[in-house]
């Protein structure tokens, strides 16, 4: 279901190379502190500690499967798009002919409807990812520096190019005015589609059954809409998202006070077998406090890009592609030229988008 193939570790520890850094500085300083100023008082008591822990993994695995959750609903969402755009395609150019037509058209005539009506679904298909790329104030993954930096290296099509722009070519003039000047532009399209198919019933190029088949389509594709909208425009829940935020950092930052005292006193045993290993054993609990609060951390940080499905990151549901992977496939099977069709948007670092 990831749109990547893999994260090597050293991707893995570049993406979280600054809180890393702030880990192992805060583990040292406390154990400078400790262990030459003599601030024997930087202590706390290792159970309640351990309770904190376990209630803060509780809470970490409760934001990382919300999150799953949403991905993998998004997943479902968009392989119902893909299952119902084949399926319209099927439909379309099977049942618009002119077998109950009082006025028969000519095949060329017939060829120019079904390229109307894929043409018109490829912009459905592209106004509906621009919709799910569109910014939410909850939506925080570029927030973080490293986030950023790997936001600059995605391509991430509708960062590049305008909704206005991609619809021109699947529109006639007057449709990409009604679209454009609607507020949610993949539902006009619906309704444009919708319209259109009574027409084709009216003059007889698809009788009554046909045409009570391809409505049923639309309101599939209606639903998966609404489907996709719904996980856009709600939130995991921010209460849950914050205090998850401030648990783990509260944790993190409890962590060394209780680690330090507990290594220090293992080098106090180990002193009198071996006095050199007993005497530096203490410090060993920077690295060891580095190592718990990275993966804490990492597991907190995972659970909060997974939250937005669309967003846009490494771990999001390739909308993009899958769009285009349609687009593609409707165009092929209208005939055009190959070196007419577009290409699929590329991969950056394995990553679709």
């Amino acid at each position: 279901m990831l749109t990547r193939k893999r994260y090597s570790a050293k991707e893995m520890m570049l993406w979280t190379r600054l809180e890393t850094a702030l880990f192992f500085i805060i583990a040292l300083v406390l154990t400078i502190f400790y262990v030459i100023f003599g601030f024997k008082f930087l202590v706390v008591p290792w159970a309640p500690l351990a309770a904190i822990g376990t209630a803060v993994a509780f809470i970490i695995g409760f934001q990382n499967n919300a999150a799953y959750g949403r991905i993998w609903e998004a997943r479902k969402i968009w392989g119902g798009i893909v299952n119902a755009t084949r399926t319209l395609a099927m439909k379309v150019t099977d049942m618009v002919t002119n077998e109950h037509a009082d006025q028969p058209v000519s095949d060329a005539e017939l060829a120019e409807i079904r390229k109307t009506v894929f043409y018109r679904h490829i912009a459905w298909l592209t106004a509906l990812r621009h919709a799910m790329r569109q910014p939410r104030k909850w939506e925080v993954f570029e927030e973080h520096r490293t986030n950023r930096e790997w936001s600059k290296e995605m391509h991430v099509p509708e960062r590049v190019t305008t909704l206005e722009d991609d619809l021109f070519l699947f529109l006639s003039d007057d449709e990409w005015h009604t679209v454009t000047a609607s507020k949610n532009k993949q539902a006009t399209v619906v309704y444009l589609q919708s319209n259109h198919f009574r027409q084709l019933k009216e003059r007889g190029l698809i009788w009554e059954f046909a045409f009570l088949e391809l409505e049923n389509l639309l309101q599939e594709l209606f639903t998966l809409q609404g489907k996709s909208e719904r996980i856009k425009n709600f939130p995991y829940p921010r209460q849950y998202s914050t205090l998850s935020h401030i648990f783990v950092w509260m944790f993190l930052l409890l962590l060394p006070l209780a680690v330090i005292p507990e290594f220090a006193k293992v080098g106090l045993g180990l002193a009198e077998t071996y006095p050199l290993a007993g005497n530096w054993f203490v410090w060993a609990a920077v690295p060891f406090c580095t190592i718990v609060s990275w993966i804490f951390h990492t597991m907190e940080r995972i659970g909060r890009v997974g939250e937005n499905p669309f967003e846009g990151s490494a771990n999001d549901v390739p909308i993009s592609t899958m769009a285009r992977g349609l687009e593609i496939e409707l165009r092929q099977l209208l005939g055009e030229d190959e070196d007419l069709l577009p290409s699929q948007f590329p991969e950056v670092q394995d990553v679709q988008m």
